[in-house]
């Protein structure tokens, strides 16, 4: 037996919408421990992922299949860039800047992240769920 290899199941957690609605998933791609160093954030066609904001975690972000849409508000401000595995580019988001996810093509979107730190479970109140009113209306978690 070849020592130090070994396989591990990955988690996969169904998200769901706001509304309850499933709209894709998420899969631990590699861990330190409890912490989560790199994910795989599938979304579903048409669906939508958030919006949420990152206290601490700035997100890293690089396409992988499919063609999705991110849409950032900070300070009420709005800015969407577009995220497509048939041109892969790399978006960087730092923390306080909330985020959603809009799948714009006709298959599952997948991208990959690198949060910066890696996603502790044990931090607790790190994201913040918000709707897209609330941050029109500049309002603060």
């Amino acid at each position: 037996m070849i020592e130090d290899i070994r396989i591990e199941d990955a988690k996969k957690v169904i998200t769901h919408d706001h509304s309850g609605n499933p709209n894709g998933h998420l899969i631990e791609m590699f861990k330190n421990g409890s912490l989560t160093t790199v994910y795989l954030s599938a979304c579903s066609p048409g669906s939508f992922k958030g919006y949420h904001l990152h206290r601490v975690r700035a997100a890293n972000y690089i396409p992988l299949k499919g063609k999705m849409k991110i849409i950032l508000y900070k300070n009420q401000e709005r800015q969407e860039y577009v995220l497509d595995a048939a041109k892969p580019q790399r978006l960087h988001i730092p923390p306080n800047v909330a985020s959603g996810l809009h799948n714009i093509g006709d298959e599952e979107a997948w991208l990959v992240n690198f949060p910066n730190p890696p996603y502790d479970p044990d931090l607790k109140d790190e994201q913040i769920e918000y709707t897209e009113d609330e941050l029109g209306a500049g309002i603060i978690k």
